[in-house]
């Protein structure tokens, strides 16, 4: 039988080859068959290595840009766009070429070429003669080949690691080195035009559908009651910016450039000197007259598989990622600031809320939440843990009802909530696939996901719900679109157990009531909900159930919460498991090339796709079982042994020491008594910070110049003893006078470091 992709094949010339004596005989035949050649693509670019800097410079000052002054912003973008393209055209037109798809062998040179070619003349000459000599002559050119290339691919490795900016730069690296060919995630599709078209259609409807299905009959004039009176200092205007402002934000922000921009990012901040002036122009134009042009407000959205085992030919299983003109994000970025400062300014945020928010992240916020339930399963036995999951937050926000609470609730008025009231109307999107665009949609709803201004929106949007669920006294954090509600559950007493249930049922239909008159969809079906309690207790009330909307939720054994899995009895096996698993995988992928990298070049990979996995929320995992706090020090003892080229049995703690890095426990340590150095200088998050009691002796002591915090009693060794606001106090009371009196973040590191390596003896 012969399988091919070939409709029809002209097998010719079968015969029976019986040379060789056996009791099977080999069918002979001959096949029509052409290797293929390699694949072909026609690609358009601009010669960017070839422009000359200062003439670029010269033809901006001297164009119309730099010259005239715009009174409007809609002109003045116009203009910029226009004239910078027409600049950019003249000096790195575009050019289109075909080329042909070869591997990746940057690092092959002249040299290697010449010198393989003298090998194989030595190899045919050896063959030829069949001597010795020549044998030997052979090898040794075979060896210099090889020390060649291992040379020139370490040179080049070395180079393209080095001049890596991020981990995302670091993981395309890994992967060009390891020939991990980049898999197709897109619908299988005729036309890449209708494809997009398809995709817009798919993003539009969805919104659609889901504002058709939630409750619409309050008016979106009104303020519901859950949402609070304004009474502060109100933002009336956007202050304009200076350049000073402008030049700062352009050079710390990303270098991400979006199809629209008429010049690179990168460009544009190499053109600062001249290009600062116009820039600042049109930024201070929409600042002062209330104006984003809607050149400024189109997104090109790049359809992204949702996970990379999910059918591709399924639309659903793909999210919309949003790209926005650069300037859009750099006139976000700017009145970013002065919302922020308003709502700091007057306390607008909620305390809860950990998105978006200077000195919170997803570690704060777990650890006051793991926290939390600790003390609560140590002092009544159980708690319940409720996750819920909302669809398309961002895109279905009601324009006029987050214009409303901006004014009633946040204060915005003036020209300031003119120029939010400009931001958010007449937006624009459309589906870009490689270089086909569908037809542009207009944004009725939402918030853009790739801005910058979005995601601070919607918590501004979703601020209220926090005082509805504190009505029903359940504890809750937020982070953007995910909602963490849990409470109390006594096991003894069945009553206490039911009216646990009822409580927090009673506050879930409330919030679902909250979600759907703020036109927001709570996914029941995907909400998950845990009973989370000791061990010994795990198996009773299985049959407990909570009711959201037509669902009746079952309690999980498992969830992933904030890209941390808890587990219904805080062992966290399941997080190690899942940390292991993915250091693992990247320890075997940088061994695959470890012959070619130098020890720098590998500890800088080690530690943006190793040791990342080891210390994301690594603060959440004191007080683990000694067997899984063994498996996470043998993932760093392998990363040591990987970087030092150690073999398997070698004593790994003079390789740690060697490499500065301490055991993982040390680094757990390290995590929690950073966190509370940051709760004295106040650097910490409210939530984080109330959890720790400053010690007042009732007598003078030598020690009281030193802060101290007091240690609350505890039950259980498994939840109450692992709580933060228990393990703080301990491991911060016994540091020595001199690192706890430290002044800065980094003076406490360094000793902190010195003090715990000082501890390994």
């Amino acid at each position: 039988m012969v399988i091919t992709r070939l409709n029809e094949l002209d097998v010719s010339g079968i015969a029976l080859d019986d040379s060789v004596p056996s009791d099977h005989s080999a069918i002979v035949f001959n096949l029509p068959f052409v290797s293929p050649g390699l694949p072909k693509k026609t690609i358009a670019y601009r010669q960017w290595k070839k422009l000359d800097r200062s003439s670029f410079k010269a033809d901006i000052q001297s164009s119309s840009l730099c010259q005239t002054t715009n009174n409007s912003t809609s002109i003045a973008v116009e203009d910029y766009n226009r004239t910078l393209r027409d600049i950019v055209d003249r000096h790195a037109p575009l050019v289109t070429r075909t080329v042909i798809l070869r591997p990746d062998t940057s690092w092959y040179t002249e040299e290697i070429k010449r010198e393989k070619q003298k090998r194989r003349q030595l190899e045919r000459k050896w063959r030829r003669t069949g001597s010795n000599v020549d044998r030997q002559i052979f090898q040794s050119q075979r060896a210099l080949v090889n020390n060649l290339i291992v040379k020139a691919k370490c040179d080049e490795y070395k180079s393209r690691i080095a001049n890596a900016t991020s981990s995302k730069d670091l993981f395309k690296i890994t992967n060009s080195l390891l020939h991990k060919k980049k898999v197709s995630t897109l619908p299988s599709h005729e036309s890449e035009s209708e494809l997009a078209d398809l995709f817009i259609e798919y993003f539009t409807d969805k919104i659609v559908v889901i504002r058709d299905s939630l409750e619409t009959s309050s008016a979106a004039e009104n303020i519901t009651e859950s949402q609070r009176i304004f009474e502060g200092t109100r933002l009336c205007e956007l202050i304009p910016a200076t350049e000073a402002e402008v030049i700062k934000i352009i050079r710390s922000s990303p270098t991400k450039s979006c199809g629209l921009d008429p010049i690179p990012t990168w460009l544009l901040k190499e053109c600062l000197d001249v290009l600062a002036p116009v820039v600042t122009e049109i930024v201070n134009l929409s600042l002062t007259h209330s104006e984003v042009p809607p050149k400024l407000k189109h997104a090109l959205i790049s359809p992204l598989i949702k996970k990379l085992l999910l059918d591709p030919d399924v639309f659903k299983n793909y999210r919309p990622v949003s790209n926005l003109p650069y300037i859009s994000k750099l006139i976000e970025r700017i009145v970013a600031v002065r919302l922020v400062k308003h709502l700091n300014d007057n306390g607008l945020y909620e305390n809860n809320q950990s998105a978006y928010r200077e000195l919170h992240s997803t570690e704060t916020a777990l650890l006051r939440v793991q926290n939390d339930i600790q003390q609560i399963v140590d002092a009544d036995g159980a708690a319940i843990l409720v996750l819920l999951d909302l669809s398309a937050a961002f895109d279905t926000i009601d324009h006029v009802r987050l214009l409303h609470i901006l004014e009633y609730s946040n204060g915005v008025t003036g020209s300031a909530l003119e120029w939010f009231r400009s931001y958010l109307s007449q937006r624009s999107q459309s589906v870009i696939i490689n270089e086909s665009e569908s037809a542009s949609i207009e944004l009725k709803w939402g918030v853009p996901q790739g801005s910058v201004l979005g995601p601070i929106l919607f918590t501004i949007y979703t601020s209220s719900l926090g005082d509805l669920i504190r009505k029903h006294n359940i504890y809750f954090h937020l982070y953007a679109d995910d909602t963490q509600l849990y409470l109390s559950f006594k096991f003894r007493n069945n009553l206490t157990g039911d009216n646990a249930i009822k409580v927090m049922e009673a506050c879930l239909a409330d919030i679902k009531q909250w979600m759907s008159e703020n036109l927001l969809k709570l996914n029941d079906s995907k909400t998950e909900f845990m009973l989370i309690t000791t061990r010994h207790q795990k198996n009773m009330h299985k049959d407990v159930n909570i009711k959201i909307g037509d669902s009746d939720i079952k309690p999980s054994s498992s969830a992933r919460n904030l890209g941390v899995i808890f587990d219904s009895t805080f062992n966290q096996d399941l997080h190690v498991n899942n940390i292991c698993k993915k250091a693992y995988c990247q320890i075997r992928a940088i061994g695959r090339i470890r012959k070619y990298l130098d020890r720098p070049s590998v500890e800088k990979l080690v530690n943006s796709l190793v040791t990342v996995h080891l210390d994301y929320c690594n603060s959440l995992l004191y007080g683990l079982s000694s067997e899984l706090m063994q498996r996470l020090q043998k993932v760093q003892n392998t990363a040591a042994r990987l970087i030092l080229r150690l073999r398997k049995y070698d004593h790994i703690t003079a390789a740690l020491r060697d490499l500065h890095w301490l055991p993982v426990r040390r680094r757990i340590e390290f995590k929690l008594l950073l966190t509370v150095f940051k709760v004295t200088q106040g650097l910490a998050p409210c939530y984080i910070s109330e959890l720790l009691t400053m010690y007042q002796p009732s007598r003078t002591l030598r020690s009281q110049n030193h802060v101290s915090f007091c240690v609350p009693l505890t039950r259980m060794a498994s939840f109450g003893d692992r709580s933060f606001a228990k393990v703080a106090p301990i491991l911060w009371n016994a540091l020595p006078g001199n690192v706890r009196d430290c002044n800065s973040v980094p003076a406490f590191k360094r000793r902190l470091k010195t003090h715990l390596f000082d501890g390994l003896h």
